[in-house]
Order: C-alpha cells, then sequence, then structure tokens
C-alpha cells in the first residue's frame, strides 16, 4: 500500500533551507505562522511540500515576514540578556 509517504524535515533542515535560526522557526510555530508543521509524540517535523510552497509564495511577494522577522530580532536575541 503506497501512501505516499515523503522524508520529513527537521526544524534545523528548515532553518538551513529558510536562512533563519532555529529560534526563528520554533517562535513561528509558538505564534502559529507558516510553515505548517506535524507533531509526532514530542517530534517536530516539517513537510517538503509545505516548505517548498512558503519559499514559493516568498518569492512572489505574497509574505516576506519569515526573513523580516529574523532582521528586526536579529539571530542571538533568543530571549537571553547578558549576566552583566
Amino acid at each position: 500500500m503506497d501512501v505516499g509517504i515523503e522524508a520529513l524535515l527537521t526544524e534545523r533542515e528548515v532553518a538551513r533551507l529558510l536562512s533563519v535560526s532555529v529560534g526563528t522557526i520554533r517562535r513561528r510555530r509558538l505564534f502559529r505562522e507558516p510553515p505548517e508543521f506535524v507533531k509526532i509524540g514530542s517530534s517536530v517535523r516539517y513537510k517538503p511540500d509545505t516548505i517548498k510552497r512558503l519559499i514559493e509564495t516568498a518569492t512572489r511577494g505574497g509574505t516576506q515576514r519569515l526573513a523580516a522577522s529574523e532582521k528586526r530580532r536579529g539571530p542571538h536575541s533568543g530571549g537571553r540578556r547578558n549576566a552583566g
């Protein structure tokens, strides 16, 4: 029985493909922003087709928010503060 199962991507792989931090991917998931994800137990995975559609939409000028949110917060802003 072929159900069309494809390899799912990890959040690190998605972050690399989109040129953003893993923190950005996690933040977007927390706020229920694209890309959509699949949760299997405690594992979070992403369908390659979902990531492809997100890139195509951004390429057409539809959604530039993914890269913009990364620039606004900076790659190292993950909520940490310097101790002093």
